[in-house]
């Protein structure tokens, strides 16, 4: 459903425009989808806009003049839009030591005033809960939480924001709730935003723009946004603006915040984690997005790397019209993707929408490392035509690349039940120094994850996974880095948008092909030395663990048959894979046995059944000496092996010529040695299996 926003223009001089009467302080939800009101021109591969900026020393009366631009000349309106920010804050606890330390006043002050609002709130469901009426109360409690949050400033609203993506810790009524701080915050007044904008941009608004919008859009924690249209391109935009005085408010809050770490650091013993810094990296986080320029370089680099899948938008930016507190981006019409109705209407499916966000988001996680660490419904958006758009990149963070590649071999050790290589693993994931001795987890890890392995991973909640490595992280000297909590949350958010709409969604489950696609493919040696931990056990190969990788991995859309078999050979073939060639050529050898053996039994099931007596020499069990054991084995491996090349060979991207590859390979002069080794590996086998029918009695038909 399309809501119309009105949209000024601007034909009043700035006298009468600033003399505009301060609105309510709270703005009506609006829906995100907004017709523009004539056709405007979208920004598109490599056309852009540039400037022509006049020689000024203040506000100047008109907008630099755009027109088509390379990729150096947005350099360089980056690079000025840089130079605008200059004076940018950035977190520093010493600083934030010297400037509040000197107010002890002020300080004591707001302490008492967080102290006596969410005080006075815990001591009501404290009454609740004598009284009995603590599920009655649930909504009305979850209101005044989020009226008090919403007092209390940016700061708060922020942990409010973080608080209603964790459906782990808060009932459904208190998500619902502070869910509504995504967007719906108090304003400013107009007047105090569009003056922020004449004087970061130093050009009057009626010169950058023909229309923008009475009233914001939507008030985040940090800012405002406003729809606009640029009045030399007729370009579309959302124009966010930085809340005045904003910098003063969330430093003396997170110089509150750091002393209470202290004390929690010091005095509370079941807290393991080092408070101070999770705090530390919350703020550090918090003052990036303060930065409306570093915003829009983190949009850019995510634009570069994730949107390239026809599925994922991502907005651009407009350099000439952003500073520290401005940020001038393309506008995006959608839904919010907690909104199921109105994407339902659009005819869209929310769960489609998400299992796109989760593909996104773990490429983001796992593929570059570097993704979006706030990804609340209302930075999602459900476009019409079924994309996914993400919005506000002030909070962003990054995987380090040993952690990557140690979470996807987390997932093959739990797959394994390798509890020592799964406790190992939190050496490369930075949750604990190597000098600790791991030992005493793996018994605690073997508890938790034989009960919640009764059935398969994929069909593992998160939530239950989070919940019970959080009781093992609580027992044992681990220290959480931050990145990981980030993660937790992005995955938390998706999973918590998918339940809504389906209360049996499981995120593994959706994760699984791209976990499968990654093992598969990713010529990485540590990935390869997984994929060979998964596939051998005891010296046997596992096909119907190959198979189902298979079928899981076909389930990406970036599956490709031609590189799940090339890093196989490779590693095959190299320095380094006597071990994996002996196991090879044993796998081999059966494997040709089983063909040979199922062809064989074909072609005896085909002869009229007078002649199979003469055959066979009046086994009723046919020509073959084997017990029913031996024969179902044989052939349960001969189909299994048929069904893995019928899953390569029908991949959507399968083409025969992948296999010239793997000619040319096997004329290499190792792979000619291992094509003896087998054809003499084979040659015995089959020489062994001759004897033994020679040799051995007729195996007795049942009932005889």
């Amino acid at each position: 459903m399309a809501t119309a926003t009105t949209t000024l223009p601007l034909s009043l001089p700035s006298s009468s425009r600033r003399a505009r009467p301060a609105r309510s302080a709270f703005v009506p939800v609006r829906a995100a989808i907004v017709e523009a009101s004539r056709p405007v021109p979208a920004l598109r591969g490599g056309q852009d806009y540039s400037t022509q900026q006049p020689d000024q020393s203040g506000p100047s009366t008109s907008a630099p003049v755009l027109v088509s631009r390379d990729r150096t000349q947005d350099m360089q309106a980056e690079a000025r839009a840089m130079a605008r920010a200059a004076n940018a804050s950035v977190y520093s606890p010493e600083f934030l030591s010297s400037r509040y330390g000197s107010q002890p006043f002020k300080v004591v002050a707001r302490a008492v005033e967080v102290l006596t609002s969410l005080g006075t709130f815990g001591f009501t469901l404290f009454l609740d809960q004598r009284r009995g009426d603590m599920d009655k109360m649930k909504r009305v409690r979850a209101i005044e939480l989020r009226g008090i949050l919403t007092r209390l400033g940016p700061t708060f609203v922020k942990i409010g924001q973080g608080l209603s993506t964790r459906p782990d810790l808060c009932p459904p009524e208190y998500l619902e709730e502070l869910s509504e701080l995504q967007d719906s915050l108090p304003t400013f007044p107009d007047a105090e935003a569009f003056e922020c904008i004449e004087r970061e941009l130093g050009f009057s608004i009626d010169s950058i723009y023909s229309m923008i919008s009475p009233s914001p859009i939507a008030a985040a924690s940090l800012g405002q946004v406003y729809k606009a249209r640029l009045k030399y391109s007729g370009q579309v935009v959302a124009v966010k603006v930085q809340r005045p005085g904003i910098e003063d408010a969330i430093g003396r809050d997170f110089f509150l915040l750091r002393g209470v770490g202290f004390l929690i650091n010091k005095y509370v013993d079941f807290v393991t984690s080092d408070v101070v810094a999770l705090i530390d990296e919350f703020a550090r986080r918090v003052y990036q997005e303060l930065n409306y320029v570093q915003e829009g370089q983190n949009a850019r680099r995510f634009r570069k790397l994730y949107a390239d899948k026809q599925d994922v938008l991502v907005p651009d930016i407009f350099w000439e019209y952003t500073s520290g507190k401005v940020l001038t981006m393309e506008w995006i019409e959608g839904v919010k993707l907690n909104q199921q109705a109105a994407i339902e209407k659009q005819g869209l499916k929310v769960l489609d929408l998400v299992n796109i966000g989760i593909q996104c988001s773990l490429r983001q996680l796992l593929e570059y490392g570097y993704f979006h660490a706030d990804p609340h419904p209302g930075n999602i958006l459900a476009t019409p035509e079924g994309k996914l758009a993400f919005l506000d990149f002030g909070m962003m963070s990054e995987t380090p690349e040993e952690a990557r590649l140690a979470i996807i071999g987390h997932v093959v050790h739990m797959v394994n039940r390798d509890y020592e290589a799964m406790a190992r693993d939190y050496y490369a994931l930075d949750f604990l120094s190597r000098d600790v001795d791991v030992s005493p987890i793996v018994p605690a890890l073997k508890s938790f994850f034989d009960d919640a392995l009764n059935s398969t991973v994929s069909e593992l909640n998160f939530k239950t996974i989070v919940d019970g490595l959080g009781n093992v992280l609580y027992e044992y000297p681990f220290n959480v880095p931050a990145y990981y909590a980030l993660i937790l949350r992005s995955l938390t958010v998706l999973e918590g948008l998918a339940l809504y709409a389906d209360p049996n969604f499981k995120v593994l489950a959706a994760s699984y092909p791209y976990f499968a696609k990654r093992l598969l493919t990713d010529p990485n040696p540590y990935l390869r030395d997984a994929l060979i931990e998964l596939l051998f056990k005891d010296g046997k190969f596992r096909w119907n663990r190959l198979e189902n990788l298979l079928v899981q991995g076909r389930m990406d859309q970036d599956f490709s048959a031609k590189e799940a078999l090339q890093p196989v050979l490779k590693l095959l073939l190299g320095p380094d894979g006597e071990e994996l060639r002996s196991l090879v050529i044993k796998e081999a050898v059966r494997v040709t046995e089983a063909i040979g053996f199922g062809a064989a039994l074909d072609a005896y099931n085909s002869f009229p059944s007078f002649v199979k007596p003469m055959i066979s020499n009046g086994s009723l069990n046919g020509p073959f000496k084997l017990s029913e054991g031996e024969r179902e084995q044989m052939l349960e491996l001969r189909d299994r092996v048929f069904r893995i090349w019928g899953l390569l060979r029908t991949s959507d991207n399968f083409d025969p010529s992948i296999l010239q590859p793997i000619l040319q390979v096997l004329q290499e002069p190792e792979a000619r040695v291992l094509g003896s080794r087998v054809a003499g590996g084979i040659t015995q086998r089959f020489a062994a299996r001759l004897l033994q029918q020679l040799l051995r009695s007729p195996v007795s038909a049942p009932g005889q």
